[in-house]
C-alpha cells in the first residue's frame, strides 16, 4: 500500500546568490553561488550521496565501525543542449574500509546488498532523479488556488 507524507523546505534570499533553506524542524542551510559554500548542483549531489550512504552505513556499522567511509559523486553538467542545463551520468564511488577480523568481514559482505537496496528501493533522492519527478513552478502572487 502506498503511503504519502509531505516534505517542505522554504528558501529565503539573504543577498544576491546567497540563500537560506529552512526545513520543518527549523534547521537552516546557507548556500548559493555567492555564499562561499555549496551551490545548488553540489547540494543535489550531496543529497544523493547522503541518501545513498544511509543504507550502507546502517547495514555495515551494525557489525563494526568503519575505519574509512567516503563516498564521492561525480556528474557531467551539460549546458547549451536541447534539454537545457542538466546533469548526466551521475556516478557514486563508495570507498568503505572495515577492520580485519570476523566483524569486518561481515560488514564488507553486506556492502553490495546495502548499495543495491539504496539504488533499487530506499534512496528517495537518487530514485527521484532517475525516475524524473514532475516539478511545478507557481507564482504565489498570481495563484488562484
Amino acid at each position: 500500500m502506498e503511503e504519502i507524507s509531505e516534505r517542505t523546505v522554504t528558501l529565503r534570499r539573504e543577498s544576491e546568490g546567497v540563500y537560506i533553506a529552512t526545513n520543518s524542524a527549523g534547521a537552516e542551510l546557507r548556500f548559493g553561488h555567492n555564499s562561499g559554500g555549496f551551490g545548488s548542483v553540489e547540494l543535489l549531489l550531496a543529497a544523493i550521496l547522503g541518501c545513498s550512504s544511509t543504507d550502507a552505513d546502517a547495514m555495515t556499522s551494525r557489525r563494526v565501525e568503519p575505519e574509512h567511509f567516503e563516498v564521492t559523486a561525480v556528474a557531467d553538467k551539460v549546458s547549451g543542449g536541447a534539454d537545457g542545463a542538466i546533469l548526466r551520468d551521475i556516478r557514486l564511488s563508495f570507498d568503505l574500509r572495515f577492520p580485519d577480523g570476523d566483524d569486518g568481514d561481515k560488514a564488507r559482505a553486506r556492502v553490495g546488498a546495502a548499495l543495491k537496496t539504496a539504488h533499487d528501493k530506499t534512496c528517495t533522492v537518487s530514485r527521484t532523479v532517475e525516475h524524473g519527478a514532475k516539478v511545478t513552478f507557481i507564482d504565489a502572487n498570481d495563484y488562484d488556488g
